[in-house]
Order: C-alpha cells, then structure tokens, then sequence
C-alpha cells in the first residue's frame, strides 16, 4: 500500500497501519495472514507442520537416526540456529557409520515451495511427480514445514 493509502486509513481511524513496502506477493510469501475474500483458499503454508525432525550440520548420525525413527518422515531437515534448511538427510543415506555427521550424508538444497502455493496446485504437482510431501520456506529459505499431500487436496484437513 502506498504512504498516502495508510495516511488516509490512519485519518478514517484504523488503529494499526502499516507500509509493507515489498508488496503483497512477498507478504503471502512469508506465510502472513490473510483477511478479505481471498483469504479462504488453502496454501502450502496453512497446511505445514512443524513436525519434522530438523537437525544441525554436525549432528551425529547415530542419535539423528533415533530420532527420525520416531519422526513422521523418512528424512531429517538440516537447518542453521536462526531455522534456514541447508539440506535433508533421507533414511535411507544414513549409512552404518553412527559418528559420521549430518553434513556428510546430507543431501544439499532439496527442492522447496513457498507458503503462498495453493494447495490445489501444489497436490497435483506431487501427485504428478508421484510424492507425498512438499518442504515449505519464505523466500530467504526459512523452514516453515512439511506439508503432506493429502492434506493439500480439497478433501484433505487444513490444519496450521
């Protein structure tokens, strides 16, 4: 909205007014929320979950893989402190050694879809490519979560 927009909310008396200069396309893009008339359709990012297992580049592999055994995936997340996704470890790459670290078996940059996808689009995308999960990140590759494709269908749950 441009300054003169938000002086003139301001002088009809909404309370909270703000600049978002980079646009509306880049504030769905970071999972904000939406009101109006298009805030009802189903997203990528109303649909993460946050329960993937998420570990660090020099996390063993032996304690990772505890975990990811009780994990609701068949991988791991590799993210920094501040929550970027540096990779995936997949179950399948741990190997035998359990002091091998996440950064050696971890697959780099794997493929991801911002929160603003619609969830129509983004089912039939991984039904086509025939997966079942789809990571979520802003632009600046935060990780927001794991989105299922059952749940990205129309018949699917939205759940946040």
């Amino acid at each position: 909205m441009s300054p003169r927009a938000a002086c003139r909310l301001e002088a009809l008396g909404f309370p909270e007014v703000f600049d978002y200069a980079p646009g509306k396309v880049d504030w769905l893009a970071h999972n904000r929320p939406m009101e109006g008339e298009q805030a009802q359709p189903a997203t990528a990012g109303r649909v993460a979950r946050e329960d993937a297992v998420t570990c660090r580049l020099q996390d063993r592999i032996g304690p990772l893989r505890e975990r990811m055994e009780r994990g609701p995936y068949g991988f791991a997340l590799v993210t920094t402190a501040g929550g970027v996704l540096l990779g995936r470890v997949r179950r399948s790459a741990l190997g035998d050694d359990p002091d091998a670290r996440a950064e050696d078996v971890m697959e780099s940059g794997p493929a991801t879809v911002r929160p603003h996808t619609p969830a129509a689009a983004l089912a039939k995308r991984l039904a086509e490519q025939g997966l079942t999960t789809a990571i979520v990140t802003t632009p600046e590759g935060h990780l927001i979560g794991v989105a299922r494709r059952e749940q990205l269908e129309p018949s699917g749950e939205v759940s946040g």
